[in-house]
């Protein structure tokens, strides 16, 4: 396993002042490296090609580290499939070919559990990415963002190009999007909550029947895999990040609302969708090839994401 030496490297990270780059800027800071760069949206539109080539001569990377995504829930992939489609397609298809002719000397780019077919076996292992069509609420962003993986592996093929690409599964903690309009499903169970607790409410509504389940990863977790992989990790063999809990959606909403407190019930509606109808992670290929495993429990993060909530978050 060859490590490569993050302190010497001077390091790109898109989406690196977002929810999961902030954590993965400090995991490589803590490593000793001081040559990062972030850009930002309103300086750098990474949609346009002219602006990743001038963002590359601009910062000189020797590492990219691609986090950046156009993302939300289920209702703003519904209401925005062809952005979320364009903007994450041409953001990573153009990033990875100005890198390559950069001479950029390794990309690590992050793609979405949502490019699993609807109908993976449980648990997801990364020989099942090709076997089926992904749930439909959010297809257009995981097959924008698992092509990737292909264009990943036709360039090592064909250049030489050192890049890889993860999978991590639905992320969760502080610095999280709690907006109710854009947000996931834990963000958006603890706003939904709390605003019942403050006013009153003794009733809080669940898209779907609560039958789903998902895996979630920490997010501070899921930054030392990124930082693992770019470490220790050459290959364009896709690997699945994930913490191997799986936990129903009802369930969950029952252990959000113990831990802030809540004496309400919960109602589903079920002429919402249920999204994908389980997801969790077969997760021993990041331990085999770069050494990964999650370290924070399910209650421990949540318990982590409600005080960052109660300290930032006005209702």
């Amino acid at each position: 396993m060859s490590t490569l030496r993050l302190s010497e490297c001077r390091v790109l990270v898109t989406g690196g002042a977002g929810f999961l780059g902030s954590f993965v800027v400090e995991k490589l800071k803590a490593r000793g490296c001081s040559q990062i760069v972030v850009p930002r949206s309103c300086d750098y539109d990474l949609v346009d090609g002219h602006a990743i080539r001038r963002l590359l001569s601009d910062a000189r990377p020797d590492l990219i580290l691609h986090l950046a995504a156009r993302v939300g829930g289920i209702l703003a992939n519904q209401r925005n499939p062809g952005r979320f489609f364009y903007d994450n397609l041409m953001m990573g298809v153009q990033l990875l070919e100005e890198a390559r002719r950069f001479g950029v000397r390794k990309l690590v780019a992050t793609a979405t559990i949502c490019a699993y077919p609807k109908h993976t076996p449980v648990p997801f292992r990364e020989a099942d990415l090709w076997n089926g069509y992904p749930e439909e609420t959010n297809a257009p962003y995981g097959l924008a963002k698992k092509m990737l993986l292909v264009q990943s592996q036709a360039y090592r093929a064909q250049y030489g190009f050192s890049s890889s690409v993860l999978f991590p599964v639905n992320l969760y903690g502080p610095r999280d999007n709690f907006d109710l309009e854009s947000s996931h499903v834990i963000p958006a169970l603890i706003r939904k909550i709390a605003h019942a607790m403050a006013h009153g409410h003794d009733e809080v509504t669940i898209w779907g029947d609560g039958s789903p389940t998902r895996e979630f990863l920490y997010v501070e977790d899921c930054a030392e895999g990124i930082v693992l992989a770019a470490e220790r990790y050459d290959d364009s063999e896709p690997v699945n990040l994930g913490s191997g809990q799986e936990v129903s959606i009802a369930s969950l909403a029952q252990l959000i609302g113990e831990l802030l407190g809540y004496r309400g019930r919960f109602v589903y509606d079920t002429s919402r969708p249920n999204g994908q109808p389980r997801r969790a992670l077969d997760c021993s290929l990041a331990l085999a090839r770069f050494g990964f495993a999650a370290t924070t429990s399910l209650a421990d993060g949540l318990g982590k994401t409600i005080d960052y909530f109660r300290r930032e978050i006005s209702l």
